[in-house]
């Protein structure tokens, strides 16, 4: 995944970008960039890999190294960037969110009917976002080359550009998969992905952009320079999993969602007759936890965090050293509340199951230490197909996701014929996904929200949302 934020004040602003950037640093891990605007220096940028040490660490001397009253950074889950580029429309700064699924036929043709080059990285791989970068520079101008560029790529890309005047040009992606927000202060504007990131830095909601809308601002003025499309595919996933809990999408408050998520979750599992005896509802921390406070406010049983993840030391599971890998240390960050465990049964809701690895590993844990039943909730659908939108997962194939794997345990192949069954509670298919399921991770009982639940909480138009994980449904 990623995230963007851009400035254009009349005060240097390489605070405003610094904090605003680092607000976006729980969708991705790789790479942060920040590119500035100085009239006496022009563009300047850094990139650095925030694999090991966060944005905030890497990015604490910028302020020694950059100025400027205009500037974007970005985090990315995946190329270095901002990129600096310079061709026939003028020289410019460039960052991308989004996933390219045509790049290899894009980039033939570039090279086929231009007589171009890339710079290749490592592999001789393209980065995306020089990519992006090529297409707009096919056209005498930004905005149609950001059309040109947005008509051409199969898979979704929101585009920020800060230009060598100064301004800054943003584009949310053609179908509105991915939010961008737009600012508003006595200083200038702002965008971002993230609400919250501007709010905190004391601006003002400006503006939602559309899908596929393009606008342009400096500190002194703001212009609409493509209107919005008529469809909208926003990623419903973005409530349940990868939003941060103050952000607002489409007026849909993040945590809100959530609560309204876990109460719909609860009240279906009250008419089923599923909840019986237990003694506390439990969050899988942290975007768990909201999901699981819904549920335990409309079923009335108390809500407890039976274990807390132990993070001033080691923040990221993920990040391997030496002498750790990534699952000792998701292990020695979970610190049990042993009188919230022994002897309990304990029902958990999970924002989502994916491959189902480190959840087996939480409920292997409870056991140790003495729980006497763990059940599990997912706050969304089964997934059944890996997203091919947005680049927020690394999955190789459709065959990493847990559901997928045990219906070819239980069916083979021919399985997948009956995906909507599996995913439905009701039918027999969909008994034997969860039983096969329990069986595997050792829960005591499993259920999925049901996508017409999620749409609920989440409030929008069934036909706005992009819900191609769940149900192969995105365009």
């Amino acid at each position: 995944m990623g995230g963007f934020f851009g400035i254009a004040s009349k005060n240097d602003c390489m605070h405003e970008v610094f904090f605003g950037a680092d607000y976006h640093s729980h969708l991705g891990t790789r790479r942060g960039g920040i590119a500035a605007y100085d009239k006496e220096i022009g563009l300047q940028r850094v990139i650095h890999n925030i694999e090991k040490s966060p944005f905030r660490t890497k990015f604490e001397h910028v302020f020694e190294e950059m100025c400027g009253t205009s500037a974007i950074g970005c985090i990315s889950d995946s190329d270095p960037q901002p990129l600096l580029i310079r061709s026939n429309i003028g020289t410019y700064a460039i960052c991308t969110i989004g996933i390219i699924n045509n790049r290899e036929d894009l980039i033939d043709r570039y090279l086929s009917f231009s007589g171009g080059h890339f710079d290749a990285m490592t592999g001789g791989a393209v980065n995306s976002t020089e990519l992006v970068a090529a297409l707009i520079n096919q056209k005498s101008n930004f905005i149609e080359g950001i059309s040109f560029a947005q008509k051409e790529i199969e898979g979704t890309c929101s585009i920020l550009i800060l230009k060598e005047d100064g301004s800054i040009i943003a584009a949310r992606d053609r179908l509105g998969r991915i939010p961008v927000l737009i600012g508003k202060n006595d200083s200038g504007y702002c965008v971002s992905f993230e609400s919250y990131a501007y709010q905190k830095l004391g601006y003002e909601d400006h503006l939602e952009l559309g899908p596929g809308e393009i606008v342009g601002f400096t500190a002194d003025t703001f212009a609409r320079l493509s209107n919005p499309g008529k469809k909208m595919r926003v990623c419903a996933f973005l409530w349940s999993y990868f939003g941060y809990p103050p952000s607002t999408y489409e007026g849909v408050n993040v945590e809100c969602m959530r609560y309204r998520n876990g109460a719909i979750m609860a009240k279906n599992d009250m008419k089923s007759s599923n909840v019986k005896d237990i003694d506390y509802v439990c969050g899988v921390p942290d975007s768990g936890t909201p999901h699981a406070i819904g549920y335990s406010g409309a079923c009335e049983v108390p809500f407890a965090r039976p274990f807390i993840k132990y993070t001033p030391t080691w923040t990221r599971s993920f990040m391997p050293s030496n002498k750790f890998d990534s699952k000792t240390i998701a292990k020695m960050k979970m610190i049990p509340v042993h009188d919230l465990i022994k002897d309990k049964k304990l029902l958990f809701v999970d924002d989502s199951i994916v491959r189902g690895t480190q959840l087996k590993e939480t409920v292997d844990f409870l056991y140790e230490n003495g729980a006497k039943e763990v059940h599990m909730r997912s706050a969304c659908p089964p997934i059944m197909y890996g997203c091919k939108y947005l680049n927020f997962t690394r999955r190789t194939s459709d065959m990493d996701l847990i559901a997928r794997k045990v219906i070819m345990e239980l069916e083979g192949e021919s399985g997948f014929k009956y995906l909507d069954e599996y995913s439905d509670a009701t039918t027999e298919r969909g008994k034997k996904l969860r039983d096969a399921i329990c069986e595997k991770m050792n829960f005591a009982s499993l259920e999925f929200q049901t996508l017409e639940g999620i749409i609920e909480a989440i409030g929008l138009p069934e036909d706005q949302l992009c819900t191609y994980c769940w149900n192969g449904k995105g365009e």
